[in-house]
């Protein structure tokens, strides 16, 4: 089995700044709506998929915000055009055959991660569709990350790349289960955790290659060569072990749903009529005719109507790296 498992505020965001102007006779915004389903139907074109699940942020950990209390502070607000459209996305997703996962106070890299090792456990093979890079430490023979950072396409005219084990030691130079040691040293400021100054991904990773684990490092940092950076090490030693806990993933949380109930069934009838509301025609063409070979008959057309209320909580609006 394969379980694809996509980081949702990720791809609303990327969706909503990667095309713009973009809206339907009535005026509403449409852009991330389309940029989102156009990804989601292409990552299940390329990676067909037999389970998948759509993982939202709702809230933080309490114990990554007492830890550091200016953990993400320094994000911006939602923009208002994309406020509405999260919604519609969000109501969306099972219509597209996905299950819409989240957790209070949970973050949807933790809820991925607990969903990878559960999947990877009996045997499965996961694809994280995300760009954090809390998640790279995951990766391992079953364990890849599809990714569509412009910096690991293999050529400009790719879609997508999957990383696996070679091609995340290639990027950062580590093995992947010491990613989280890299990021201890170096920080995040897309999370807004401070790293070691003056040590970047190559440094962070020269050091580890070379005295073997962040452990090792710690309890020897008088073996490190370089004076100024031995002494920047000594003096962030608290801040580093800080982050190394910062970075940890929660990887026991309790499934909301079943690896077995995430099954990809379009509900293709209900999908065309939110579809029709969008008046996306090209769109709307494409799954129609993809729909008929399932031999779905479609419905009489719906009457534009503005988007129903989420059934859930909203999950938290904030911004996040992009590309």
């Amino acid at each position: 089995m394969k379980l694809l498992l996509i980081d949702g505020h990720y791809y609303v965001y990327r969706s909503f700044f990667a095309i713009r102007e973009l809206s339907n006779s009535r005026g509403e915004p449409t852009n991330a709506i389309y940029g989102f389903i156009k990804t989601v139907r292409r990552m299940v074109k390329d990676l067909q998929p037999d389970l998948g699940a759509i993982m939202w942020d709702m809230g933080m950990p309490q114990r990554r915000v007492a830890l550091q209390p200016a953990y993400k502070q320094q994000r911006a607000e939602m923009p208002d055009l994309m406020r509405p459209q999260l919604t519609f996305i969000q109501n969306l997703v099972p219509m597209l055959g996905f299950a819409s996962v989240w957790l209070p106070d949970t973050e949807a890299d933790d809820l991925m991660g607990t969903y990878a090792v559960a999947a990877r456990a009996r045997g499965d093979d996961v694809v994280l569709a995300t760009n954090d890079k809390d998640l790279f430490q995951l990766v391992n023979g079953n364990v890849k990350v599809y990714s569509t950072n412009k910096t690991d396409l293999a050529a400009p005219s790719d879609t997508h790349a999957l990383l696996g084990i070679d091609a995340v030691r290639k990027k950062w130079g580590v093995e992947p289960q010491q990613i989280g040691d890299v990021l201890a040293l170096i920080g995040d400021t897309v999370d807004n955790i401070p790293g070691v100054e003056g040590v970047g991904p190559k440094g962070a990773a020269t050091l580890l290659n070379t005295h073997g684990s962040l452990d090792a490092l710690l309890a020897n940092l008088d073996a490190v060569k370089n004076e100024r950076t031995r002494e920047k090490l000594k003096a962030s030693r608290a801040q580093i072990e800080q982050n190394r806990e910062m970075v940890r993933l929660d990887l026991d949380l309790p499934l909301p749903e079943p690896l077995d109930a995430l099954a990809i069934r379009p509900r293709w009838n209900d999908l065309i009529a939110e579809l029709e509301k969008c008046e996306f025609k090209s769109l709307l063409a494409e799954v129609r005719a993809e729909a008929a070979t399932f031999g779905v008959v479609p419905t009489v057309p719906v009457t534009p109507a503005a988007p129903v209320a989420p059934v859930a909580p909203a999950p938290s609006h904030q911004q996040g790296e992009l590309f």
